[in-house]
């Protein structure tokens, strides 16, 4: 298991089974089942805990009902709700803005990249996302 998750700090430092660390949570949001299967593979294999849904609003609605989300990764580009959506909602709620949000996408648009960073975002990945990219992911746990 990784040091970040073995705990240390903030909401990934919970204990699991037989004393274990618990694994750190992770959402990854989008409407692409390739893509998410691919990003729920490397988180997994990275040890962390993966949640995957396919928009925005489910990312929402999964929020609502499952408090121990430590981090969630979501596409830019869906429909009903893009990801730059998502973040904007999950910043504005006092309950979520803690969470760390990653966006990834396979557009390399630099005001995008950008926007998003303004608006909260911890980072933003290029797809394919790679397993250098998911290393990058334990700074931002809190």
């Amino acid at each position: 298991m990784s040091s970040t998750a073995r705990g240390g700090r903030g909401l990934g430092s919970g204990v699991g089974v037989a004393g274990e660390p618990a694994a750190i949570h992770v959402l990854a949001v989008d409407d692409s089942s390739v893509d998410r299967a691919v990003i729920a593979g490397l988180l997994r294999s990275s040890k962390y805990r993966v949640t995957a849904v396919d928009s925005g609003k489910k990312a929402l609605e999964l929020l609502g009902m499952e408090p121990n989300v430590n981090m969630i990764i979501t596409d830019y580009w869906m429909p009903e709700m893009t990801g730059y959506e998502l973040l904007k909602r999950v910043k504005e709620s006092n309950k979520l803005k803690q969470i760390p949000v990653v966006i990834m996408s396979s557009e390399n648009v630099p005001n995008r990249i950008n926007r998003c960073l303004e608006e909260g975002a911890e980072d933003f990945f290029l797809k394919p996302v790679r397993p250098s990219d998911v290393s990058r992911l334990s700074s931002w746990i809190r």
